[in-house]
């Protein structure tokens, strides 16, 4: 039976915290749009519907990733340097915006779909171009001439500048310009030592396994691991997806590529990820820590675990219950431009209309009499309150 974790954003109670002010750009780590089973043994990749990726097209050549938070430009830039890549984001104006910039690792980790490859995108959104790496803004730690790249094939590595045709070299490096939509956050503390073995991460939501196994096993063996790991008598411990996975990686360490001050004994290894190469089932997805790229392995061989499970300390209403819930549509017209109306034995029930970002736009009992034309365009969430509880996903024009 396929398991369903919704995602609440919460903080816990610290035994211990590090002083690792982080920028809080993406709301939330979407899912990595894997779709199909490739085991019986329960565990993989699509087991688990945690942040589903949801894109609107804006019609005027930008995307708007309703998980992250963040726009994107839908066709990429073409190829060139990275330092050109990173000027032509610095001065592109797009869908009337003029704030794009070069995203960084993780930014540009969040669109692939490892569900699909040549490229791993989603093409209903994304245009297809000849595009084989994008450019991001991170370079390697301790070494200035490579930078981390994302790839057509569903992967993430820091390859060399001059590996660009522009650059002398003989491989296509596009660039995709993004933009935030809201103003990042600061967070003070990116990871909270929980005391009890566990590490929560404020960037993702993420509880994280302190210590990683200690044995290197078969993937199917780590899926067994992870169903039957108990950690401080919580066992809703799973493998972790490779997006993930890839963000528990920091591009200023390598040997390891993560805060040793926080995970101290993940050292130089090869980490297992609950997702399967589409094309090549019999490989997974791995992340390698001693520089962070993300690869795979067939799957017979021996990689190591670190176990994953979401922070659902906290129950509170927020977009992702609301996107959890599937229902017919009971609200007219959809899209709506200034007015919605209501099934008429819902007239009377309590209301809340939400926003992509999980604010309140309107709550009360009176909404057909409600004037949402000052409403930005996109997609919002109707919750009813009565006699059932439902949501339904609504689109303004």
């Amino acid at each position: 039976m396929k398991k369903s974790i919704i995602t609440s954003l919460l903080f816990i109670v610290s035994i211990f915290t590090f002083a690792q002010s982080t920028t809080k750009s993406m709301f939330r780590l979407p899912d990595t749009g894997q779709k199909n089973s490739y085991t019986n043994t329960f565990g993989e990749d699509n087991d688990y519907s945690i942040n589903l990726p949801f894109y609107i097209d804006n019609k005027n050549g930008t995307i708007t990733d309703t998980i992250t938070g963040l726009m994107w430009q839908q066709t990429d830039g073409g190829e060139m340097t990275v330092e050109n890549a990173t000027i032509y984001c610095d001065t592109l104006t797009l869908g009337g915006y003029t704030n794009w910039r070069l995203p960084n690792a993780h930014e540009g980790y969040s669109i692939l779909n490892l569900q699909n490859n040549n490229p791993a995108l989603d093409i209903l959104y994304f245009t297809k171009t000849a595009a084989e790496y994008w450019w991001t803004s991170d370079q390697q730690a301790n070494d200035a001439t490579k930078i981390w790249v994302t790839n057509a094939g569903g992967g993430i590595g820091n390859h060399l500048k001059t590996e660009t045709i522009s650059a002398g070299g003989t491989k296509k490096f596009h660039v995709r310009a993004v933009r935030d939509v809201t103003t990042p956050t600061v967070i003070t503390n990116h990871f909270t030592d929980n005391g009890n073995g566990t590490i929560t991460d404020n960037l993702t939501n993420l509880v994280w396994q302190k210590e990683p196994n200690t044995n290197a096993v078969s993937w199917e063996n780590a899926l067994l691991y992870a169903n039957n790991l108990i950690l401080e008598n919580d066992s809703d411990w799973r493998m972790p997806n490779i997006k993930e996975l890839q963000s528990l990686n920091d591009e200023g360490f390598v040997s390891p590529s993560v805060n040793t001050s926080i995970f101290s004994n993940m050292g130089v290894k090869k980490y297992w990820s609950s997702t399967t190469q589409q094309n090549q089932v019999a490989n997974a997805w791995y992340w390698n820590t001693q520089f962070g790229i993300t690869t795979y392995d067939p799957k017979i061989n021996s990689n190591y675990i670190i176990c994953v499970k979401t922070n659902t300390s906290k129950s509170s209403t927020n977009i992702n219950t609301i996107e959890s819930t599937k229902t017919d549509f009971l609200i007219y017209p959809n899209p709506f431009s200034t007015y919605m109306k209501i099934n008429a034995e819902f007239v009377h029930e309590f209301v809340q209309l939400w926003n992509v970002f999980g604010q309140i736009i309107y709550e009360g009992n009176n909404l057909e009499y409600q004037d949402f034309s000052c409403l930005d365009k996109g997609v919002y969430f109707l919750k009813i309150t009565g006699k059932t509880t439902f949501t339904s996903k609504l689109i303004k024009e």
